[in-house]
């Protein structure tokens, strides 16, 4: 079995879920402990980082980041799914100026509620949403807070609007294309979805499971793996002395006195005194002691 540890970012293409690249990935690399970093719908397309090994543990902190999308929103078209996949339930004239859509598109930039679609994988009852919808079933979701950090228009071919968007985890865009929609009067839905960036990784970066295979036929692949230490490189890295190195392998917390430099605020990144990084840590101001957040 092959040890590589960090993240991979992948281009995700179009009719793969999030977890059927995380499956062809276990196959290519030949190892198990994989995981994706946040669901890309099928018909949905690029930046999915996935975690390798002792990366795996950063899941969480890369699924909290902004993301950044292409979306081509279809006006006129209301589907069950709120994209062009789903059955559609109504259609109406789109009688719309380009003003008034982009004046639309301004007020969804900021802090929302969204309520999140029946064709989703959020569970409710311990039940998929997609799988109640499957069944005929539609049962009430509760409003989500969400952030729209920009909603850019990019072209304009009515009734079709490209947009990019800047939002906080955990947004819906085939909710917002419907919301939008909604507000404008027509109805509408999703046409097409590309993410271009998640956190600090875009599409520049990314490598379709084709190049991944090759890279591993000729020997290349641990230069696609961003390690663990890169992608936590925006908090400060301390070094502990020799009696700071017992502790750490212990997980245990840490005084001021053991460790240099200093840094008394938020997480930072702990290392023994030979180098080698065991994780991260944060300030208790209250104890003056770092203590453990992650540890690799």
């Amino acid at each position: 079995m092959a040890d590589f540890q960090g993240i991979i970012v992948i281009h995700k293409e179009k009719g793969f879920t999030s977890h059927d690249v995380v499956a062809k990935l276990r196959g290519i690399l030949h190892m198990k402990k994989i995981g994706h970093t946040g669901t890309l719908d099928p018909d949905a397309t690029g930046v999915l980082p996935v975690a390798l090994g002792k990366g795996t543990k950063l899941v969480d902190l890369l699924t909290d980041k902004e993301k950044t999308y292409e979306a081509v929103l279809h006006l006129g078209i209301d589907t069950d799914t709120q994209d062009m996949s789903g059955t559609v339930l109504e259609e109406k004239p789109v009688n719309v100026t380009e003003e008034e859509v982009r004046k639309v598109l301004k007020s969804f930039v900021g802090e929302q509620l969204q309520v999140p679609p029946m064709y989703s994988a959020l569970k409710v009852n311990g039940k998929k949403l997609y799988e109640l919808a499957r069944e005929g079933k539609t049962v009430e979701r509760k409003a989500r807070p969400v952030c729209f950090y920009e909603i850019e228009p990019l072209e304009f071919h009515l009734p079709l609007v490209k947009i990019r968007v800047t939002c906080s985890k955990g947004t819906y865009i085939r909710t917002l294309c419907h919301d939008i929609g909604e507000k404008l009067g027509c109805g509408g839905c999703m046409e097409e979805l590309l993410r271009s960036r998640v956190g600090r990784y875009s599409l520049f970066e990314s490598h379709t499971l084709a190049q991944v295979e090759a890279a591993v036929a000729d020997g290349t692949v641990q230069d696609m793996i961003d390690p663990v230490e890169a992608v936590l490189a925006e908090y400060p890295a301390l070094y502990a002395d020799s009696y700071g190195d017992r502790l750490l392998a212990n997980g245990n917390p840490l005084s001021d006195n053991l460790v240099r430099p200093q840094h008394k605020e938020g997480w930072v990144r702990m290392y023994a005194s030979d180098g080698t990084f065991t994780g991260i840590f944060q300030w208790d101001a209250g104890k003056k002691k770092y203590y453990p957040v992650k540890m690799f």
